[in-house]
């Protein structure tokens, strides 16, 4: 249920793991590194399956309204991130990213737009970023040291006085630095349907460089970087590490 679609690639039990194997072992043979995406799409899967959520709230009109996440729920989520990640290390990635952004289930917690919780994992900021960040600790723990964790997050939702926003991705990034998380691949949007999102050539970069500054942890920056020289300038002006 955590996937996007019936076709996504799932990582959460041997078989899957071992079909792995063979491929990261061909990226290291390469001189490269296999890294891995952990996700949950929350309400925005799109397959035959129940959705859940913070919410019992749809997307939009198209998808299907899921039910809302109860305390177990919750618990298992953490756990079977964990798992996930004990199975990547298996299989043989070297990096893990968790993916808290796109409107995907860690960020529905983060976005007062998708979260209207009433309990501990919703209305405040500390209650909202509870569950990703206890997820955030559980693949720490779960995964060694001296490997990497990086995380994606929307820096922002659009959405102009409302929503999650750039002030509150800075608090929360933060927080996953004391976890122990790397590295913050920054990226914006995807919480709701319709938003005004002002594309354009590096679009997202400042969130990213305001983020290393900020919380003085690496960032990368993505969105419409599509030249050399872009990317170069975006690195020697220091605004993002990758």
């Amino acid at each position: 249920e955590g996937r996007i679609s019936n076709g996504c690639l799932a990582l959460y039990n041997e078989a899957q793991r071992d079909a792995f194997k063979p491929i990261t072992a061909f990226i290291k043979s390469q001189g490269s590194v296999a890294g891995i995406q952990l996700s949950h799409s929350g309400r925005k899967g799109e397959g035959d399956w129940d959705l859940m959520a913070p919410s019992a709230s749809a997307f939009s009109d198209k998808y299907k309204t899921p039910r809302e996440m109860n305390l177990t729920d919750i618990k298992n989520i953490v756990s079977n991130f964990a798992h996930s990640a004990k199975l990547a290390f298996e299989a043989g990635f070297e990096i893990i990213e968790a993916h808290m952004a796109h409107g995907y289930l860690m960020h529905q917690f983060l976005s007062p737009l998708s979260n209207k919780r009433k309990d501990e994992y919703g209305g405040s900021l500390e209650n909202r970023m509870r569950l990703p960040l206890m997820v955030a600790q559980a693949l720490r723990d779960s995964w060694p040291l001296h490997l990497p964790i990086f995380v994606r997050i929307s820096a922002t939702d659009w959405v102009e006085n409302a929503g999650w926003d750039l002030a509150q991705s800075i608090i929360c990034c933060r927080e996953l630095k004391k976890i122990g998380i790397d590295f913050i691949d920054v990226s914006t949007g995807g919480a709701i349907s319709k938003a005004n999102v002002p594309v354009g050539p590096g679009y997202q970069v400042e969130f990213a460089s305001a983020i290393k500054k900020e919380v003085g942890i690496l960032t990368g920056a993505v969105g419409l970087i599509t030249k050399s020289s872009q990317a170069e300038s975006i690195l020697v002006d220091d605004k993002a590490d990758a």
